[in-house]
């Protein structure tokens, strides 16, 4: 042969292996996220980070879609049979990761498995109105409800389904764990299978082609957790990623204006509240030279009042927030639900703060320890030090306490804080979802409050959220939970701050991002390859 043909073929191989490998690398979506799961078990914990990791891997009963609508899922359709009974038809041909067939037993038991190893921030939220739960046929089930449950379909968007028969010998608390983290019993039936997970730094997934929705795209993704905002830009900056989640505000100009990246925005469905424990005695609520105070402070609504108007909505958010947020006083935004038009967000009132502080018996103010997340939600850690600030203007001296959510989440479910400031979003597009779990008197035997740790608790309350949840007539369950929003917004048992917008960075060249979710979920499902 002649040189030039070898020269000629060997230029053609090096060409192909290039091209190849190129090939390769494009299918791969590498994505920044602030943080990732707590666990690979999709039932240990209702954090929003978490469900949106392990959606990649496990379906959900009934889906949600990008505005939160109902969209079927591993059910194609469902009805009320009657009052107390619902029934879902499920999706046939459904596989799961090992080959296995998908069928009612699984759904069967992944309802009856949350109870037992849910952690902080319980999934039973999602389940609690099932009663029992009825095989018709290998595809269609029945549930009976404690009640009529008007919700149960929403509840159900986060009803992950796991394998019955890999999950079997992992449905303790004790050895869930295990059996999930170690990719035993992670078997879905979602796009993408499990191939490893290192706490706090990534998860690693590969495409599983017998997905029921279609093949996507990219035959591996790799969910890098870079908790720190100006490292996970640095790394966007460099390629290293083709996309981040919850790009911090104060980048976002930055970011427009550079012509390798995009960036897109969105409202969400999150925001920041700041929350009281007003039990009778609580730790970290002291007079200002450090002795005991006789009661709780947070208890009296004057000093919860004072505190509301303390608050600068306006300057969080165009400071802290720098724009990406807007004002709110109730606990839903517009879009869901229930949402109480009438109701007006506070406007600051520095004196008039002061006086409600001073004819509660506190005229120079107390002391508290204020926690909040840093790693959770764009500008948490921002917003929380700024609110700090303002109750220092009416005589409240706070200790902030800026915490990671690993931390923060456990020690707020025990109920270890005086004031803290968390974020919450409504994820099933209705309000009684945020009222029966948080402001609901916690109530193990009706399954309502289970996010409630801070001991407040109204009849009233209590009585509209219960007749709401199991109101069949829109009209009226919708009446019943703004009324139940008014209440709150006098007892302030919580106080809501700001709804947030969620913004995300990508390379340009590699990726797009469609239909942005106001949970701001970042899935792989949503993220295309450039054209």
């Amino acid at each position: 042969m002649e040189i030039s043909q070898i020269v000629r073929k060997l230029s053609y191989a090096a060409v192909l292996t290039l091209s190849l490998c190129g090939g390769v690398s494009a299918q791969t979506l590498n994505i920044g996220v602030r943080a990732g799961p707590l666990s690979m078990d999709p039932h240990f914990t209702a954090v929003g980070t978490h469900a949106e990791a392990v959606k990649h891997v496990f379906d959900t009963l009934v889906k949600s879609g990008n505005q939160l609508q109902l969209e079927p899922g591993l059910a194609e359709s469902w009805r009320s049979v009657d009052a107390t009974t619902w029934e879902f038809k499920l999706r046939p041909n459904v596989k799961f990761h090992d080959g296995s067939d998908f069928t009612a037993e699984d759904v069967k038991f992944s309802i009856e498995r949350i109870p037992a190893v849910t952690g902080p921030n319980p999934t039973t939220t999602y389940v609690r109105r099932v009663k029992e739960v009825v095989i018709v046929n290998p595809l269609t089930l029945q549930i009976k409800t404690d009640g009529p449950a008007p919700n149960l379909p929403n509840d159900f968007v986060r009803l992950f389904v796991v394998s019955h028969t890999a999950a079997k010998d992992f449905s303790t608390a004790d050895t869930a764990g295990q059996g999930f983290n170690s990719g035993k019993a992670t078997i879905g039936t979602g796009p993408y299978k499990f191939v490893s997970w290192t706490p706090k730094e990534e998860l690693v997934l590969e495409r599983f082609d017998g997905y029921w929705g279609g093949k996507e795209p990219w035959a591996k993704v790799v969910r890098k957790e870079i908790p720190n905002d100006a490292a996970r830009v640095a790394r966007l900056k460099a390629g290293q990623v083709d996309l981040i989640s919850r790009v911090p505000s104060s980048d976002v100009p930055t970011l427009e204006r550079d012509s390798k990246l995009a960036v897109v925005k969105s409202e969400s469905v999150y925001l920041f509240y700041v929350a009281f424990d007003i039990r009778d005695k609580v730790a970290q609520v002291t007079a200002r030279d450090g002795s005991a105070l006789p009661k709780n402070p947070l208890a009296d609504p004057k000093v919860r009042e004072a505190f509301d108007l303390a608050l600068d909505r306006e300057a969080l958010v165009d400071v802290a927030m720098e724009g990406m947020g807007k004002p709110v006083s109730q606990f839903v935004t517009p879009t869901i639900f229930g949402y109480n038009k009438s109701l007006k967000v506070t406007q600051p009132d520095v004196k008039r703060a002061k006086a409600l502080l001073a004819e509660a018996g506190y005229p120079q103010g107390f002391k508290v320890v204020f926690s909040f997340t840093n790693d959770r939600l764009p500008g948490d850690a921002a917003v929380g030090t700024s609110i700090t600030q303002m109750l220092a203007a009416i005589g409240i001296e706070v200790q902030a306490a800026a915490t990671p959510s690993a931390v923060f989440f456990p020690a707020r479910t025990r109920g270890d804080y005086a004031l803290a400031m968390a974020g919450w979003g409504t994820l099933t597009g209705e309000a009684n979802y945020t009222l029966s779990g948080m402001f609901h008197s916690n109530d193990p035997k009706l399954k309502l409050g289970s996010f409630n740790v801070s001991g407040y608790g109204n009849p009233a309350v209590d009585k509209l959220i219960q007749e709401a949840g199991q109101e069949m007539d829109e009209a009226k369950r919708g009446k019943q939970l703004e009324e139940a929003a008014a209440i709150l917004a006098k007892d302030r048992p919580s106080i809501p701050v700001a709804s947030i917008m969620s913004a995300w960075a990508m390379q340009k060249s590699k990726v797009t991002l469609q239909n942005p979710r106001v949970d701001e979920d970042t899935l792989a499902m949503d993220i295309k390859p450039a054209k």
